[in-house]
């Protein structure tokens, strides 16, 4: 059975309606930056895993694995043969091999995982997100479970929703050296219950 790829279905439909409109709309530049980290706790609730993703038999190989909660579904994301639009599973350095999306919850969010070659996972980053129609990136040194890991926060322009939207990601360096970045991202991206998910599958990631 091929593997379905939503990511790519969001993409071509994101496509569609932006032609349609006509024109791609341009973003608000007085529009305001990205909340800088706080040191102060967040009251984002702690959901229990309910799964795991990049582990043997789990539904995407990765050079990583971590838990996902309750609703959130994960599938593995191939490359399309049409190379016209092969850009569209590509961000800077990095290709998109994995998404789990909150199919099973009341939010739309999403977890995409991605890979990068070789490289300091704060590099692949910055490129990753520079790539996109971003600002205000404010990166920090994290850990990913007990992996060493550098977390982006910044503002990222929706071009279909035409409004600038928060936006987080997380790398890590890998034991044969490729970064491996996770994207949040969705219309309720900023919910707790869907920055939460993100918190637990950042909080509970493993080298594989």
């Amino acid at each position: 059975m091929p593997v379905r790829t939503p990511f790519l279905r969001t993409a071509l439909l994101a496509a569609a309606l932006l032609t349609a409109c006509g024109t791609t709309p341009e973003p608000d530049a007085a529009a305001p930056p990205a909340a800088k980290p706080s040191a102060t706790p967040s009251a984002t609730p702690s959901p229990e895993a309910a799964g795991s993703v990049g582990g043997p038999g789990t539904a995407c190989a990765l050079p990583v694995s971590l838990s996902l909660t309750k609703g959130w579904e994960p599938e593995a994301v191939e490359r399309p043969a049409d190379p016209d639009f092969a850009e569209l599973v590509e961000q800077g350095p990095a290709t998109i091999v994995c998404e789990a999306k909150s199919e099973g919850t009341p939010h739309i969010g999403f977890l995409r995982v991605w890979t990068a070659p070789k490289g300091p996972a704060r590099t692949a980053l910055k490129a990753f997100v520079e790539d996109d129609k971003s600002k205000a990136l404010v990166l920090a040194d994290v850990k990913a479970g007990a992996v060493p890991a550098v977390e982006a926060r910044y503002s990222v322009y929706s071009a279909l929703e035409e409004e600038w939207r928060e936006g987080r990601s997380f790398a890590v360096q890998t034991g044969k050296g490729t970064v491996v970045i996770v994207e949040l991202g969705g219309l309720d991206a900023e919910e707790d219950a869907v920055v939460a998910a993100y918190e637990l599958a950042k909080s509970t990631l493993k080298l594989t």
